[in-house]
């Protein structure tokens, strides 16, 4: 990857040499694996991919559609599709099943906890619910996805045992009001993510997307950590890995371009509380960090309101306190006892 500067005159600024290596180390494109390649690498290991899915039938499907048919039944290289269906109002269940996935509703993996909602949470279910050795999670509102997504994620667990976990980056477009802006997407990883983990965690800066929906890891290791049940859940697994495994059993896969439904700037502005008090939580954990208060979790934004009964703006208030749930190996077979919801 070739670096660039800015802000600066004359200092000669340099990301350091370990980052610099890992760069070149750990970081790879899609293309550089074909899914027959991967399928001699499988040596009797198993893959499962989870796609957590709310109100998505206009994209799940042809997600599916695309795995089972190309990594399926053209090439054996995934052996199990699920998706988890998060509380949906539309037919996303139903658009799932025609198009070849094993389909669970949320709630239903784990029944004897209490519910919590959540990405994070459909992600942790995912998981509970699947068996193979590999797990690549997907998010199930992208419109322009292809197989390479899962090769390319799959490639570097197939092929390095050193290596644990595979996140993906990409291009991600804007697109508002007929205009295009190539780069504007992932303005949460530009304004918070990043950030915050190139001050606290820089061993982490040569992630070009920290926050990325598309990523996998062997089972053994996803079960041994915590998942945030909240839109901090990625950041939180990058912070967990590194400190326990190290910057080297981490990578990156260049996935092209990537191209979703964006949010609302006040459902990013509440992303953005949830990712920051998980990396307040990590710093807290990992003693990096030491607050003589703990940070409010009530996060108020105002909303226009109905002008013609004389209420220009609405106040909003969420709720952005941190749940997360423990590793899955903490659970004894398939009960939930001794398990803890922590917050």
């Amino acid at each position: 990857m070739h670096a660039t500067r800015t802000g600066v005159d004359s200092a000669d600024l340099a990301v350091s040499a370990e980052i610099g290596t890992w760069l070149e180390r750990r970081s790879s494109r899609a293309d550089d694996w074909t899914a027959a390649e991967l399928v001699a690498a499988k040596r009797g290991r198993t893959v499962s991919v989870v796609i957590p899915a709310r109100d998505e039938e206009e994209t799940v499907g042809e997600i599916v559609r695309t795995i089972r048919t190309t990594l399926v039944e053209d090439e054996p290289l995934v052996d199990e599709i699920l998706v988890v269906d998060s509380h949906s109002e539309d037919a996303t269940a139903e658009v799932a099943a025609a198009a070849g996935a094993a389909v669970v509703a949320q709630d239903e993996v784990l029944p004897s906890l209490p519910g919590r909602r959540g990405k994070g949470e459909a992600l942790w279910k995912g998981l509970a619910a699947t068996t193979g050795d590999l797990v690549v999670f997907v998010d199930g509102d992208l419109y322009d996805f292809t197989a390479g997504y899962v090769i390319g994620l799959l490639g570097p667990l197939l092929t390095d045992s050193g290596v644990d976990y595979v996140k993906g980056f990409y291009h991600r477009p804007l697109v508002a009001a007929g205009h295009t802006e190539a780069d504007g997407g992932g303005r949460v990883t530009e304004l918070v993510a990043r950030p915050l983990l190139n001050m606290f965690w820089p061993e982490l800066s040569g992630f070009v997307q920290p926050l990325a929906g598309e990523y996998a890891g062997r089972r053994e290791v996803l079960e041994a950590i915590p998942f945030v049940t909240n839109y901090g859940v990625e950041v939180g697994h990058l912070i967990d890995l590194v400190e326990w495994r190290g910057l080297d059993s981490l990578a990156q896969v260049d996935l092209g371009m990537r191209t979703h439904r964006h949010q609302t700037t006040q459902a990013l502005g509440r992303m953005s509380g949830q990712i920051m008090l998980t990396i307040m939580d990590r710093l807290k954990a990992y003693g990096r960090l030491t607050l003589s208060v703990p940070p409010a979790t009530l996060l108020a934004q105002f909303r226009r309101g109905d002008a013609t009964c004389g209420v220009e703006r609405e106040l909003v208030l969420t709720d952005l306190t941190l749940h997360q749930r423990p590793p899955l190996a903490t659970l004894s077979g398939e009960t939930s006892d001794g398990l803890r919801d922590t917050a």
